[in-house]
């Protein structure tokens, strides 16, 4: 069914005339942006995202997490932690699932699983070393709203 609001899919393309700014893109500077990279430390951070995906150099399934740093410094920067899922490396993945509260009796249920990784906070490290970064989960960090608000009444007076 169409509108006149909402045509039918077509295969066409829409031709756009954008002849008239060539001159203009062709003298348009591009502007450098560069970001230093987020040095190594310790960061809070919340997961943004957590999917399974293969590697591209080696092509075993891995878990890719997407992490976003809290602040106060570099607040809204992110991270990635990639954990490559072969035999050798199942006690890392392990261990970071039970640290973020995931606890899995079989692996297979991870994928049905991903969507309890979202918004969890952690404190994370990061280390470089050469061209290599590393992304190690420390701890899970749980904000209790109740304790917070009992805290936040009991300072009012002051």
């Amino acid at each position: 069914m169409a509108s006149d609001q909402y045509p039918e899919h077509s295969d066409e393309v829409e031709e756009f005339d954008l002849a008239q700014l060539d001159d203009e893109y062709e003298e348009a500077p591009v502007e450098e942006r560069e970001f230093d990279d987020v040095p190594d430390g310790k960061y809070q951070v919340k997961v943004e995202k957590a999917e399974l995906t293969h590697s591209q150099t080696s092509g075993n399934p891995m878990l890719k997490w997407t992490l976003k740093i809290l602040g106060p410094k570099y607040a809204g920067r992110f991270l990635w932690r990639n954990n490559v899922i072969t035999r050798d490396s199942l006690k890392w993945l392990k261990t970071d699932l039970h640290t973020c509260g995931v606890v899995l009796s079989k692996l297979s249920e991870l994928q049905s699983r991903l969507g309890d990784l979202l918004d969890i906070t952690l404190e994370v490290t990061k280390r470089t070393k050469g061209e290599n970064e590393s992304i190690y989960i420390n701890r899970r960090i749980v904000i209790d709203e109740s304790t917070r608000e009992v805290e936040d009444s009991a300072l009012a007076a002051f």
